[in-house]
């Protein structure tokens, strides 16, 4: 089965090709303009991935050596994201399995990164406990199989991405605030500053505010005239990036006491932080748990994870419909929250 899979949620336009559940091709374009302005303007991320998705289908085919016409399947992610960022690739997918007589299949962007770990060659074992972590998303769920996901947790304000983004702006590192961090963090001292993890009622529920007011506190009480002297700077960063840290992993280590499971997987943009990796990896030998993190290229939004989850759908006997609008395709009936 030769599936394309088209991904334009937020900033990265991305076409994968996925043959007999193998990657064969996995184009991805980041929008790094976005930088200048601190964060992604919707309007010019729709632009641009206008500019750029016909483009990156066509690279994809040519990579794989499938063309149009071999597909049997075509994907597109139907949200969450930007609306306008959304509505092109979606479109583009519907027109394209019009006008080719082919099966569509609208994906949801969460499921996708949640069943990226199959992409790897040593995939997650069911039922598995998945941290998802992105700029819009922070979610402790266990995964029961292709169809059945149990909602354990998610953030009550902002996204682990997004504490990280706004930190580093406050701190003047730039976007996005990731990578930034990360590289001060490395050459700071993690155990310089005690930044506060907030306890909930609700005990897989994370929340990142407190920290990012902390380390807003920190600044305003230290530097509130002067600039902060880079070895300060990495001091903060490398004691904020501890305490988000230490605040995931209390709730994983919290659902591996509490759930039966087989392995671990660690998906989503911010999977790719070095330090939150090693700290899961020691976590998880602590259980002898297996843990299933994706190589970097599938951490971030990207095609491969949509033409992936489609083929579960299909296997699953799903289908969509050409007629829908972004968001109407969803099926949050694979979800069920923590009784």
């Amino acid at each position: 089965m030769n599936i394309l899979g088209i991904e334009t949620s937020c900033d990265e336009t991305s076409a994968s090709v996925l043959v007999n559940g193998r990657v064969a091709s996995n184009i991805i374009s980041s929008q790094d303009f976005h930088n200048i302005y601190g964060g992604v303007v919707p309007e010019l991320s729709s632009r641009a991935h206008l500019q750029l998705v016909t483009k990156l289908i066509k690279n994809a085919c040519e990579e794989s050596k499938v063309n149009l016409d071999d597909l049997d399947v075509i994907s597109a992610t139907a949200g969450p994201g930007l609306i306008g960022a959304l509505l092109v690739g979606l479109n583009i997918g519907k027109g394209l399995a019009y006008s080719l007589n082919k099966t569509f299949i609208s994906v949801n962007h969460i499921e996708g990164h949640i069943y990226s770990g199959f992409l790897m060659k040593d995939k997650p074992e069911y039922p598995y406990l998945c941290l998802v972590v992105s700029g819009g998303h922070t979610l402790l769920l266990l995964v029961k199989d292709e169809m059945n996901i149990v909602k354990l947790g998610t953030t009550i304000d902002d996204a682990v991405g997004e504490a990280f983004d706004k930190v580093s702006k406050l701190l003047g590192l730039g976007y996005p605030g990731g990578p930034a961090i990360q590289d001060y963090a490395g050459r700071g001292n993690s155990n310089s500053i005690d930044f506060p993890i907030s306890r909930l009622k609700m005990k897989y529920d994370f929340s990142f505010s407190g920290i990012k007011t902390a380390v807003l506190r920190y600044v305003q009480s230290n530097y509130e005239d002067i600039g902060i002297p880079e070895k300060d700077l990495t001091d903060i960063a490398a004691s904020f990036q501890k305490s988000v840290v230490s605040a995931l992993l209390q709730k994983v280590d919290k659902a591996l006491e509490e759930f039966e499971v087989r392995s671990i997987s660690l998906v989503g943009g911010v999977a790719a932080n070095l330090y939150l990796r090693e700290n899961l990896q020691n976590l998880a030998d602590k259980y002898s748990m297996k843990v299933v993190i994706p190589d970097i290229d599938y951490c971030g939004d990207n095609g491969a994870m949509i033409a992936n989850r489609a083929e579960m759908l299909i296997r699953n006997g799903k289908k969509s419909d050409l007629m829908a609008n972004a968001f109407a395709s969803l099926r949050p009936d694979v979800f069920e929250n923590l009784s």
